[in-house]
């Protein structure tokens, strides 16, 4: 059967002015900053206003670990909104803004696809309204002042040789992981090494989804520790009289994104850390205006539920106050083959269509009794009703399906259902919606509480084993001796029992991206410490995990092209 392209089904779209978008939120257009016919900011004025007002429900989409074939979790994420809207709720969706580093490098666009889509899905793709390019200017323009203040007398008597403040772009460029700055004399600064990150894993980007208004995103910049004093004292921004400027650069993108779904259905873009590296959720302030407006919001953590979901719990539910009403656990079939093995023991091996499409019902009864298994009791953990939604493709069969069913009862699944949302949009997902109302109404009314796996006051080795040992399957968790003298100053400096942001591969539960299914007893490495003050968290970083992707052999921009008339062409979403 023949199906569009997401770009030609988006570019066929009849798309509603933004006002009127708004509107079926109950937002008036004196309230929104344009740019352009179909997209918006909101006035701070505005939210301000409505922030005390929230209503909703939240509901966190998540996944089984995510394979090189793609689950369509954000395909879901906005299929069910499109679903919850179709059956008569009041329903909008907070997601995450495309990098563009994985734009023009494996994945090619991240609006969701199919009839499942944000709209309009080139500009969201291809620099949006700025919000990433300010936090790159953010960034970039402390980098800048920390060594400028080191030329010009170096009043905070920083170390040089102890500056942890990197350098980022919005592109994925492993050359860039290691570099040396100040080349060429006296007159370009001191030389020193250097890295680079993706945006996407910048603390100014953890800020900005964190914060909970301008005052608090002002005051968790001047909190940002830049550097070690000789003294062997942190040196933070404030320090250099660099926050300040950095919140201007930073207004205009702390102001949440207005678009519509393929449907017309309201959708906030906000904010777009990476899950392996970063806590891969969208901002915290358009959770709130979507909550005071909307009975239902629909949001997705980035990756498998390991990543974006444990950190949700345990780092933005605890900073925003807001825990999940309902988890949706987004499956496929050739996921569940590949942690069943289907395709060899160890992940990295990306099979033929063929293969993918031939049915193996055992390996995916292994998968979904491991991989899915797993991650269902995890989030289960948490008190929070978890949804299972098998994302169905065309190729699936019917024993294939009915085993991932089983199995997901069996596992505790509060719910399980079958969504076809990528063709059918929201028509093909009202089981899942359903299912998900149901599930709130069945949740609030036994009034169970939400449950962390770790508590505030834990140290942060106590939080990193917790973690490793309850929901990664670890026997242990083994810290490097350098990592061990990070994590000593962190204590000494007085930051010893914040929040802990695990940076491991999305393809494992585990730091190695070969270890398939449900893996368990291996001993799990912690190879540095990165204090991140400002945005309120400690990053632990495991095994070989690299802050600044690399491309892959073919990556997408090779694609990607133009016509005469400024039209897109080739692979995008």
């Amino acid at each position: 059967m023949f199906m569009a392209s997401d770009l030609e089904i988006a570019r066929a779209a009849q798309l509603e002015p933004i006002e009127t978008i708004a509107w079926k939120l109950g937002i008036p257009s004196g309230e929104l900053i344009s740019h352009g016919p179909y997209m918006a900011k909101l006035s701070w004025d505005g939210m301000k206003q409505r922030f005390e007002t929230a209503k909703g429900n939240l509901i966190l989409v998540t996944s089984v670990n995510p394979t090189p074939f793609g689950e369509g979790k954000t395909v879901t994420t906005i299929g069910l909104t499109q679903a919850l809207c179709h059956i008569g709720k009041n329903a909008t969706c907070v997601i995450r803004e495309p990098s563009m580093g994985p734009v023009f490098g494996i994945k090619g666009g991240a609006a969701g696809g199919g009839q499942s889509q944000v709209l309009p899905m080139e500009e969201i793709n291809l620099h949006f309204t700025g919000d990433l390019h300010a936090v790159t200017s953010a960034h970039n323009l402390l980098s800048s002042l920390i060594d400028n203040h080191i030329k010009h007398g170096n009043a905070c008597n920083i170390d040089a040789n102890r500056v942890f403040w990197p350098r980022v772009v919005d592109l994925n460029d492993r050359s860039l992981r290691e570099v040396v700055i100040g080349l060429g004399g006296p007159a370009n600064g001191n030389v020193r090494q250097d890295r680079f990150d993706i945006t996407a894993a910048s603390e100014i980007m953890a800020i900005l989804v964190l914060a909970k208004d301008y005052a608090d995103l002002r005051k968790r910049l001047g909190e940002i520790v830049i550097a070690e004093s000789m003294e062997g004292h942190p040196i933070k921004a404030e320090h250099i009289e660099a926050a300040g400027a950095m919140a201007l650069l930073l207004r205009n993108a702390f102001l949440p994104n207005l678009v519509q779904t393929l449907e017309g259905n309201p959708a906030f873009i906000h904010g777009g850390p990476f899950a392996n590296i970063a806590h891969g959720n969208s901002s915290i302030v358009a959770d709130r205006i979507a909550l005071s407006c909307a009975d239902y919001v629909v949001t997705e953590a980035g990756f498998g539920s390991d990543m974006g979901a444990e950190k949700f719990m345990h780092i933005k539910a605890n900073t925003s106050g807001k825990a999940p009403d309902c988890v949706v656990m987004n499956v496929t079939v050739r996921s569940m083959k590949l942690h069943g093995k289907a395709f060899g023991e160890r992940g990295g091996y990306r099979p033929s269509k063929e293969e993918l499409e031939t049915e193996n019902v055992q390996a995916v009864i292994a998968g979904a009794t491991s991989n899915l298994d797993r991650h269902i009791k995890n989030m289960a953990r948490f008190g929070v009703p978890v949804v299972v939604s098998i994302n169905q493709f065309t190729s699936d069969t019917e024993a294939e399906l009915e085993a991932i069913e089983t199995a997901a009862r069996t596992s505790g699944a509060a719910r399980v259902c079958r969504t076809e949302v990528h063709a059918k949009g929201g028509e093909g997902g009202t089981a899942l919606a359903n299912a998900v109302v149901e599930a709130i109404h069945d949740h609030v009314a036994a009034g169970r509480p939400f449950l962390p796996l770790v508590a505030p006051g834990d140290s942060i080795e106590d939080k990193v084993s917790a973690i490793a040992t309850r929901m990664y399957g670890a026997n242990s968790v083994q810290i490097e001796t350098a990592a061990k003298r990070q994590l000593k100053k962190i204590q000494d400096w007085g930051y010893g029992n914040l929040p802990v942001c695990m940076a491991k591969t999305q393809y494992s539960f585990s730091h190695d991206a070969g270890m398939l299914g449900a893996p368990s007893g291996f001993d799990l490495p912690v190879r540095e410490f990165r204090l991140n003050a400002g945005a309120g968290f400690v990053v632990a970083i495991l095994g070989s995990m690299m802050t600044m992707p690399g491309l892959p052999k073919r990556p997408a921009a090779n694609d990607m092209d133009m016509d005469e008339d400024g039209h897109l062409k080739g692979v995008f979403g």
